[in-house]
C-alpha cells in the first residue's frame, strides 16, 4: 500500500481546517496539526517500517527548517511552519518540496492579488523588496515593521497556499 493512497484524505480534511481557521482568526490551532504530524510518522512505520519513519522525519524537518526560516524572518507564523512539518511527516521530502514550490508560487499569486484588491501593491512591494534584499543590514533579523507582532502590518492568512501547494501536490506525484 502506497502512502499516496492512504495520505491523500487526511491531508485533505487537515488542510481544508487549517484554511477555514486561519481564514477566520489567523491561526492554525495546534490541537490541529500535532495529531496530524504524530500521525504520519506513526502511518509511516505502519507501512514502511523503519524506512518510513526515516522519510517522515526527513520531510517533517525539511517542512520545520524552510518555514522555520521564514518565521523566524517575521514574516510566517509559527502554525504555518507546524502545519508544513505535520505534512512532511505524511509525505516526505521529495513530495514536500514540490508542494513547498507550488505553495510559494500560489502564494504569491495570492499576495499580488490580495495587494490589489486591498490598494496596497506600492507597500506590499516595498515591503518584499526590504524583506528579500535588506538582509545584509539586518543579518538574520527579521524586519522590524514586517514582523507580525506589528499592530500595523498586514498579515495574510498562508494556510489557503499551503493547501493550494499539497493538493496539487498530490495531483502531480
Amino acid at each position: 500500500m502506497s502512502i499516496h493512497s492512504v495520505a491523500w484524505w487526511p491531508t485533505v480534511a487537515v488542510v481544508g481546517i487549517a484554511t477555514f481557521t486561519d481564514l477566520r482568526s489567523r491561526r492554525i490551532p495546534n490541537w490541529l496539526v500535532l495529531p496530524f504530524m504524530a500521525g504520519g510518522l506513526g502511518i509511516q512505520a505502519w507501512l514502511h517500517g523503519w524506512h518510513g519513519v526515516a522519510q517522515s522525519v526527513e520531510g517533517l524537518a525539511l517542512g520545520a527548517l524552510l518555514f522555520g526560516v521564514l518565521a523566524a524572518m517575521g514574516g510566517m507564523g509559527m502554525g504555518d511552519v507546524k502545519l508544513c512539518a505535520a505534512i512532511g511527516a505524511w509525505i516526505g521530502p521529495a513530495q514536500l518540496m514540490l508542494a513547498l514550490v507550488i505553495t510559494g508560487l500560489a502564494g504569491g499569486v495570492m499576495a499580488v492579488g490580495w495587494a490589489l484588491i486591498g490598494g496596497f501593491a506600492g507597500e506590499l512591494f516595498k515591503g518584499s523588496g526590504d524583506l528579500l534584499l535588506g538582509w545584509k543590514q539586518r543579518g538574520t533579523l527579521a524586519h522590524p515593521e514586517l514582523k507580525l507582532t506589528n499592530p500595523r502590518a498586514r498579515k495574510m492568512p498562508y494556510a489557503p497556499a499551503i493547501a493550494i501547494g499539497t493538493l496539487i501536490s498530490f495531483f502531480a506525484h
